[in-house]
């Protein structure tokens, strides 16, 4: 399922920040989430991880002025620019934030600290050179949302041909979930994105929450390894074309204001 990467939410409430609509406090916390504790390791100046509300300042004084976000597979660099070096790191973690207005990104590091039944998540974000060039992939939103609408017809005529289509009860309880995260979570977006950003993200999620539905073996009636490789086949299209999207509505103010 695309659930909510974080540098999602880094790229939004950090462009929110950048721009002036919320205060660090805020921004902070919406970044931060559910997790313990987020810091940031190799920001230039400093000698050590730092926080959140600390590097987001020195990124704005070296002169960042916008936040994207790359969220790739193996196969499909979505969102970057290179180098190689912070290419593999951001693969491996399947998600990045690249510095618009100086040459950096930040890749997370993700660990578990404390017993079992009583875990803390902390992140650590570690910032590194890129190349600045247009990153690879990224449509704009009236792309990601047509290639979108059309991806989900394309997906849901052929899982249908299989017995798998979106609209049994597994699927149905996925996105039932989905939708109860939402509105749990408020806002889908940080204050300052236009509201076809907002639908786009909304629309590539719920596709997300049905893709993974239909991947789950109890659902359907495609049991047979040529079925389930029809299934597979039918599904790598529209989850690419789901994250390009979440990864346009994630970037679209930065591209709003100022171009690639």
């Amino acid at each position: 399922m695309l659930s909510e990467p974080r540098a999602g939410r880094l790229a939004a409430w950090g462009n929110a920040l950048l721009a002036g609509l919320v205060s660090p406090d805020d921004a902070v916390l919406a970044v931060v989430g559910d997790d313990t504790v987020h810091r940031v390791a190799g920001v230039p100046g400093e000698p050590g991880p730092v926080g959140l509300t600390l590097a987001l300042g020195r990124l704005r004084a070296l002169g960042v002025d916008g936040l994207r976000v790359a969220l790739p597979a193996p196969g499909h660099p979505l969102g970057l620019s290179g180098p190689p070096e912070f290419n593999a790191r951001a693969l491996e973690a399947r998600e990045a934030v690249v510095c618009r207005g100086a040459a950096l990104g930040l890749v997370p590091e993700v660990s578990g600290v404390g017993p079992a039944g009583d875990v803390r998540v902390e992140v650590l974000w570690h910032c590194l050179p890129v190349r600045e060039a247009p990153p690879a992939d990224v449509p704009s939103l009236g792309e990601a949302e047509r290639e979108l609408a059309e991806a989900l017809r394309e997906a849901t005529e052929t899982l249908t041909r299989l017995d798998v289509a979106g609209s049994g009860p597994v699927a149905e309880a996925a996105v039932a979930a989905y939708r109860a995260r939402t509105e749990a979570d408020g806002e889908v977006l940080a204050p300052g994105y236009p509201q076809r950003a907002v639908r786009v993200l909304e629309l590539a999620r719920r596709v997300g929450a049905l893709v993974a539905a239909a991947q789950g073996t109890g659902h359907g009636g495609a049991v047979s390894a040529s079925e389930m490789a029809a299934r597979g086949a039918a599904l790598r299209p529209v989850e690419r074309t789901a994250r390009r999207a979440q990864v346009a509505a994630y970037n679209s103010v930065v591209e709003e204001y100022g171009g690639r």
